[in-house]
This record gives structure tokens, C-alpha cells and sequence, in this order.
């Protein structure tokens, strides 16, 4: 594993549970399906592991907390207190927004972690239509303006996610300029994908003609958002993924640098070079044992590729291999005052 500097970041699938009941997700309240929690003595075993790769190797590292709903678990805060206080390690954790209303989380999120990323699907027609709950867009700008009025140093970057439906793309223009309003830093977008909710999908997948208007518009909304502190993040690249996939075109990746800038661990401690390859190339994080063990992941990974590739490497929708997290050269944000 060769490190440049440049942080790694892993996305760690900790809590299945949520009170939404959101039309496209999989862990929606009102399916029926398990609902795993990860091990808590594992994780803070595997956090060692990450701290001595830290130390030793001088590779920094932000951990992502996903669900469900992360921040609803009872377990996160001390969990992040002792791996940001005691190990040393960067914190992130995405978020539907509803646990900022608790002032004790935010207490959390402003003293033990450097990023929090919002979920939130256009503006409040959409949003609470798609997510059933009425009044949720306002409950998350009421929350997200205490969130900004309590750090007082400027401690916590804010990023919201939004996903791009055939409902919401049109106004995608007005969503940012909402956002940029409640403080939030930059923006990150996904399209809709079919895997969790397949009757979902067909009615409110991007439509080809949406995703070039899109696409024209995107570079003077990025420019008038930097104006105003908003980073719109996405290359170019980016945006030919969601082309081709809403042109129904397939894009394979021979090689994606497995487990030198992203890395995923699911609920069941398997840790992979994504979430598509979790069934297939996961690794048990209890063999991760050492900072020595933690840098031979980029080989073993790339051995399970050519032993047998995936469905899923021929066609790839990992969104961090497509640059989801990259700036388009040349567009920077004003700071704010």
C-alpha cells in the first residue's frame, strides 16, 4: 500500500435500524428484514489496527459511520468518544438529519467528529413526500441552523447528499441555493439506484434527456453556489457515469485501487473494496489483526479480482471510483465569513 498523503476513508455500516420510512431505501421501517448492529469489542479492536496504521505508516484516516440511521444507535457516542479521544482517528457519520433536533447529539458530533453528511432529496414537497413525513425538510434546516449557531470553532465540515430523481432533478438549482442558506459546506449527489427498492425504480429513475440539461446547467450552478461557500463536488467523470448508466450502458473498472482510498465494512465485519463486494471479496476484520495485516488488503484484494471477477466490476457504480468526491477543476469556494 502506497500512501501520497491523501486521506483513506472507510465507510463502516454500523446499525440496520431507522424510523424513516423512505420509498427507496432498503432499510426503510416498514420492510421486514433483519437488523444487524455491529459488534461493538470488534470494532474498537479493528480501531487499534486503524490507530497503530496511523501512527506507523502516517496515513490519515476518517471512519464514516452508515445505517439506518447511525446516529440513532445507542452505543455511537462512546464508541466515537474512545475512537476519536483515545486512538486518534477522524470521524464522519451520514445521517437523515432527525437526531440533530437532540442536543446531546450534536454535543457529540461537535466534540468527537470532523464531518457530518445530511440526506436530503430536494426541497420540502419532494423530500417529505418521497421520505412520508410531513414537515421534515423544515425540521432539518430548524436543526441544522442550531448545529451552525453551536460551533463556535468552525470545527465541523457539513455536507449534504442529495439523490437525484426523475421528481426532484429539475429543481436541483433551487435545492442548493437552500442549503447554502442553512450553512451547509458542500454538496455531493447520487442518482437513484434499483437495487434496494426495484418497484421503486422504474417511475423515478433519470431520465437521458433530464441528466444533459442537467449536465448543461451544472457548471453555472456550481459557480453561483461558490459564490456563496457551497462546493458542488462531482468531475466530469462523474457525470458520464450517471449518463451511461440512465442510456442503460455498462462501464467496467479492470482496476480500482482497492483499499488505497476507500475501503467498506458492513454490519457483519466483513471489510471489501465496496459495498457491491461485500458477499464476495469481504474480509473479516478479526484477520485484520496489525498494521502489517491492514496493508497487504490492497493485494488480496486484487488476487480475489483475478481469481474471479465480478458482475459488479463489469459494471461499476461505485461512486467514489467515478470522482463522486472530487471538485471539478477550477470551481473553489468563497470563505465564509
Amino acid at each position: 500500500m502506497v500512501f501520497d498523503g491523501r486521506e483513506l476513508v472507510i465507510v463502516w455500516r454500523i446499525w440496520e435500524s431507522c424510523s424513516l420510512a423512505c420509498r427507496f431505501c432498503g432499510y426503510s421501517r416498514e420492510l421486514s428484514r433483519p437488523r444487524l448492529a455491529a459488534e461493538v469489542p470488534s470494532i474498537i479492536a479493528f480501531a487499534q489496527v486503524l490507530r497503530d496504521v496511523q501512527q506507523e505508516h502516517g496515513r490519515s484516516i476518517l471512519v464514516s459511520w452508515l445505517g439506518g440511521e447511525p446516529l440513532a444507535w445507542a452505543e455511537l457516542p462512546g464508541l466515537s468518544r474512545i475512537l476519536a479521544r483515545e486512538h486518534g482517528l477522524r470521524l464522519g457519520v451520514t445521517t437523515n438529519g432527525l437526531p440533530l433536533e437532540s442536543p446531546r447529539v450534536r454535543a457529540s458530533l461537535l466534540s468527537d467528529y470532523q464531518q457530518v453528511t445530511v440526506s436530503i432529496d430536494g426541497l420540502a414537497p419532494f423530500h417529505d413526500h418521497v421520505r412520508r413525513m410531513p414537515g421534515l425538510f423544515d425540521r432539518i434546516g430548524e436543526a441544522t441552523a442550531r448545529l451552525c449557531s453551536e460551533d463556535s470553532s468552525g470545527r465541523l465540515w457539513r455536507r449534504v447528499n442529495t439523490v437525484l430523481m426523475r421528481g426532484n432533478i429539475e429543481k436541483f438549482a433551487q435545492f442548493c441555493e437552500a442549503v447554502a442558506d442553512w450553512g451547509f459546506h458542500e454538496l455531493t449527489f447520487n442518482q437513484l439506484g434499483g437495487n434496494e427498492r426495484p418497484e421503486f425504480y422504474p417511475a423515478n429513475r433519470l431520465l437521458p434527456e433530464q441528466i444533459m440539461r442537467f449536465t448543461d446547467e451544472l457548471p453555472g450552478i456550481r459557480r453561483r453556489m461558490a459564490d456563496r461557500g457551497l462546493l458542488i463536488r462531482g468531475t466530469q467523470r462523474y457525470l458520464a457515469r450517471i449518463t451511461a448508466t440512465s442510456n442503460g450502458e455498462q462501464i467496467a473498472v479492470e482496476d480500482c485501487n482497492p483499499a488505497c482510498r476507500f475501503l467498506f465494512i458492513d454490519t457483519l465485519g466483513r471489510i471489501s473494496p465496496c459495498s457491491f463486494t461485500s458477499d464476495s471479496y469481504g474480509i473479516p476484520i478479526s484477520e485484520i489483526d496489525s498494521a502489517e495485516a491492514f496493508l497487504t488488503l490492497p493485494d488480496r484484494f486484487r488476487a480475489m479480482q483475478r481469481e474471479r471477477r465480478l458482475a459488479a466490476c463489469d459494471d461499476c457504480h461505485a461512486t467514489h471510483v467515478f470522482d463522486k468526491f472530487k471538485s471539478q477543476t477550477g470551481v473553489a469556494p468563497s470563505v465564509r465569513a
